[in-house]
């Protein structure tokens, strides 16, 4: 049975810290509704477990401090590295540390893990094959190279899903691929077939934009 009132009291402690949950990001899969917030997971039972208090380096995260292994992950999949370290400052909006993560999954079992936020589900069908196979997603918050790997590697197999040529007015290949890593490959293929992006995926795209520069930058 859901235990609502200890739910409430552990959302709040969490959004005490700084962790600015505004809604988890699909990663698995695509939603029916191209126009429909990124999927959420259902939340599972909470757990008790206190909530650890943040560190200092939860307050000043950037992550121009992975630029070279951003560089090497990118090359290695044939992505362009400024949409992998643009993605990657647009996922910066909680505080990155393991301990925090682990704290916020026991309050939301399928929560994303990692400074890329990848789910579960997207990380094990994106290892399927690759040299980190043997890996797991429960290391992810403790291996910020491996969460950039995966990320890489799962925008590599959206680009391979793109069609050759897309009616997407106004939106370029690396805007698909950020639309396919918020939204799921099913939204970013209506998008690239034409279909108008809503509100949910204009504003993670609009914040890509934003973030172009800044990527550029780190990667400088």
């Amino acid at each position: 049975m859901r235990r609502v009132g200890r739910a409430v009291v552990g959302v709040v402690a969490v959004l005490a810290l700084g962790i600015l949950v505004h809604g988890v990001r699909g990663r698995e899969g695509a939603s029916a509704a191209p126009s429909a917030s990124p999927s959420a997971a259902p939340a599972g039972s909470p757990s008790s477990a206190p909530v650890p208090s943040a560190s200092p380096s939860t307050t000043d995260y950037d992550p121009a401090r992975f630029a070279a292994q951003v560089k090497k992950r990118a090359g290695e999949a044939g992505i362009d590295p400024q949409l992998l370290m643009a993605i990657l400052y647009n996922e910066s909006y909680k505080p990155h540390d393991p301990s925090l993560e682990r704290a916020w999954q026991r309050l939301k079992p399928d929560s994303a893990f990692g400074i890329a936020n990848m789910h579960r589900a997207a990380f094990d069908d994106t290892k399927a094959g690759r040299d980190f196979a043997n890996r797991q997603w429960e290391e992810l918050p403790d291996d910020p190279d491996l969460a950039l790997e995966a990320a890489a590697w799962f925008l590599h197999d959206l680009a391979a899903q793109l069609p050759g040529h897309h009616g997407a007015a106004g939106l370029t290949e690396n805007d698909l691929l950020a639309l396919g890593y918020n939204a799921g490959a099913g939204n970013m293929l209506a998008f690239a077939r034409g279909t108008s992006v809503g509100p949910t995926a204009r504003s993670y795209l609009d914040q890509l934009h934003a973030n172009w520069p800044k990527a550029a930058h780190a990667l400088a």
